[in-house]
């Protein structure tokens, strides 16, 4: 059971990095020289996209899928090889951060070691020729998990990158692998590092619909949570897109953000985003700028894990290719400051110890964080509206806008709408 998840796992900052895509040589050491300025950033975690060798039949694009591998128990050679890796960690550990790499055990390339080494470890067609449940996805093909000693060896799999120096595991499509495998896989991991972090990749709604439909494997986030620490936010993310495009939709996504929390287990956590390798930039989602760090300050003071995608910080508008050479274009690093003060508001008492509480929706969202002594008031104008908004629950007088450090007055309950936002602290408790 993952009921031993820590709390503080709320207040984690996860980092996403494609080594291919990160640096000027795509290479991990490349990464090594960048993690001072990602712990300086207020990272916690850095997650690497899979780092493996990729297969190359039937791959997509020119170089192919960093999710089709060849090989779980190696290195990508275009990277580096796995005394490079040991550095890495060697050196995010003394920086004081964690590593936590991508685990795609769903499936395998069409060229992996194990289809030459165990081939009756793989789902086939009514042929008998190795095939996958997802058509959509040509490039692999599926493993089959009613072979017991496929679960040895993934577990051991797992427990050689934590003696190489590995903190964590991000699980691909976690939802779509046995539930029972992972509850064992943490059970075992935890003899040997007991503070592992367990991030699953949990799907969309109607994607489980879709696979029971088939009589396929599907677990909703509530059974994930019996072995993962954190999920993905794909339950509700649908209507958070409809939100960020338009603004009438802002009220029921507040309201499933509720529903959320109430129907997870108690120790379950969400990690909140506004981008990922999967999903288009915040930047070219969101109407207008001034939206786009709106949503980015609200998912960051929402309750939960935050993610930022490597390039986030350069307020990048393209989603890095992933099956081709396609570099970030980091410029100026124009977000990095705005990123890094969401970054220590994770890390505020108000944060760490309170609770969280949506106030209103509409003109503008806000929210607070409410401890014992003190808490965080926030305002997010992601609406783009220009109007006042009632803030009656704050006294009246002169607040600093801890993102701007620019006075903000709240008159007869009232206050102008931020063109982004505001987070204010306030001593003891709100009217």
């Amino acid at each position: 059971m993952a009921v031993n998840t820590s709390p503080n796992y709320r207040n984690l900052v996860i980092y996403e990095v494609y080594v291919r895509n990160h640096g000027r040589n795509g290479t991990l050491a490349d990464v090594t020289a960048d993690l001072p300025r990602l712990r300086q950033m207020g990272v916690d975690v850095v997650w690497f996209m899979p780092i493996h060798p990729i297969g190359q039949l039937n791959k997509k694009g020119e170089l192919g899928c960093p999710y089709s591998i060849q090989d779980y128990r190696s290195v990508n050679p275009e990277y580096g090889h796995k005394k490079a890796f040991e550095t890495l960690c060697q050196y995010a550990h003394a920086l004081g951060l964690k590593v936590m790499i991508d685990v795609v055990y769903n499936h395998t390339s069409h060229d992996a070691l194990l289809t030459t080494q165990h081939p009756e470890w793989f789902y086939r067609d009514k042929n008998g020729r190795f095939t996958n449940t997802e058509p959509d996805w040509a490039d692999i093909i599926d493993l089959d998990y009613s072979h017991p000693d496929l679960w040895d060896y993934q577990i051991a799999t797992l427990k050689q990158w934590v003696k190489t120096g590995v903190d964590g595991f991000r699980c691909d499509v976690a939802s779509i692998v046995p539930l029972a495998f992972w509850q064992r896989a943490r059970r075992e991991l935890a003899e040997i590092k007991p503070d592992l972090i367990w991030l699953a990749e949990s799907v969309h709604t109607d994607f489980i619909l879709n696979r029971r439909r088939q009589g396929l494997v599907a677990h909703a986030d509530a059974e994930i949570h019996t072995a993962f620490d954190l999920s993905y936010d794909y339950d509700i993310w649908p209507v958070w897109e409809e939100a960020v495009a338009e603004a009438t939709a802002v009220p029921r996504y507040l309201a499933l953000l509720k529903h959320q929390k109430a129907t997870l287990p108690a120790h379950a956590i969400k990690m909140r985003c506004v981008e990922n390798h999967d999903q288009p930039r915040i930047m070219q989602r969101a109407p207008s700028r001034a939206q786009a760090l709106a949503w980015t300050a609200f998912q960051a003071f929402n309750e939960g894990a935050l993610l930022i995608y490597a390039g986030q910080e350069a307020a990048a508008t393209r989603t890095p290719d992933l099956f081709n050479v396609d570099k970030i274009r980091w410029r100026d690093y124009g977000l990095q400051s705005f990123l890094t003060t969401l970054c220590q508001f994770k890390k505020e008492p108000a944060q760490v110890e309170g609770q969280f509480e949506v106030l209103t929706a509409v003109p503008a969202i806000s929210a607070c964080w409410q401890a014992e002594n003190e808490g965080l008031y926030g305002v997010f104008n992601v609406s783009g509206v220009v109007v006042d908004v009632m803030a009656a629950a704050l006294p009246d007088g002169i607040y600093v806008d801890l993102l701007s450090e620019r006075p903000v007055g709240v008159r007869d309950g009232k206050m102008a709408v931020p063109e982004t936002a505001v987070i204010l602290r306030y001593p003891g408790h709100l009217n």
